[in-house]
């Protein structure tokens, strides 16, 4: 099998040139330390692996060993910053076609696996780390729950390529009974229901939405202006860590309803 360059990998260089990648890991997980305005992060990728042991996580997507590994690096990087008192940025980067499906994904508790990544990077975050997700890629339901979603900050890519969903729209449609054609032009007036970033930013969850130029290869102004957003973003996340910025939208309006009542209520 071909091995596959993803976005996720080219932006993770373009990120921290050069960089040693963190050793002992599994090949799908990619992790370098860089800089933004000179201060260390730590970037963080899945990317496609065609050697990978399951065959299911071959093109990038998440699976048991990418969610374990995920946890593994998170909890180091808490435990080797619990004495500083400013703690490292956390950036993950991006592009993850969905969570591994498959019979022993299921039966050796794949939901455990993404689970503990998630609960990791939620707990870097509730630390202080600030933990940012940069968008560059597909962004697919459990995959993206497990590796980017607990960021305190989401910034994106403004891109065809970049597709922020619960399920791909093969599998979408099949469950719905529709072809993919009539499932995009119902989704279209459904925001929530929409493949596509600009309705995805709609909702209020995205600190940035970017244009580059060029997102499979990008130019010294593409990496500029995306570190600017990412220095803004750990900047915002400092100074507050909460998630409250992600409920502001005219299209979580209901959604910030719903939390009223149910806090009169409690």
């Amino acid at each position: 099998m071909t091995q596959i360059i993803s976005r996720g990998a080219t932006w993770l260089e373009k990120l921290a040139p050069g960089a040693q990648r963190l050793s002992g890991l599994c090949d799908s997980v990619q992790v370098a330390d860089g800089e933004i305005n000179g201060e260390r992060v730590r970037l963080i990728a899945v990317v496609p692996d065609a050697n990978n042991h399951y065959p299911r996580a071959a093109k990038g997507e998440v699976g048991l060993l990418e969610g374990w590994t995920l946890a593994k690096v998170v909890h180091e990087t808490l435990e080797a910053d619990k004495n500083s008192e400013v703690k490292r940025p956390i950036i993950a980067v991006i592009d993850v076609p969905s969570q591994a499906y498959g019979r022993r994904e299921e039966a050796f508790g794949i939901h455990q696996a993404l689970a503990g990544a998630a609960g990791a990077y939620a707990k870097a975050r509730l630390a202080g780390h600030p933990v940012i997700g940069l968008i560059v890629g597909k962004a697919m339901s459990g995959a993206f729950l497990a590796h980017g979603y607990q960021a305190n900050r989401l910034i994106a890519i403004n891109d065809s390529g970049v597709l922020v969903h619960a399920m791909g729209k093969e599998s979408a449609a099949r469950i719905t009974l529709r072809t993919v054609d009539a499932l995009e032009k119902l989704a279209a007036t459904i925001p929530p229901m929409a493949y596509d970033v600009s309705n995805f930013a709609t909702l209020g969850l995205l600190a940035d939405l970017l244009s580059v130029s060029n997102p499979d290869a990008p130019t010294d102004a593409d990496l500029a202006q995306v570190e600017i957003a990412l220095q803004k973003a750990i900047a915002d996340a400092r100074r507050d860590p909460s998630l409250k910025n992600r409920l502001g939208a005219e299209n979580r309006r209901s959604s910030s309803l719903v939390r009223e009542r149910m806090r009169a209520t409690w």
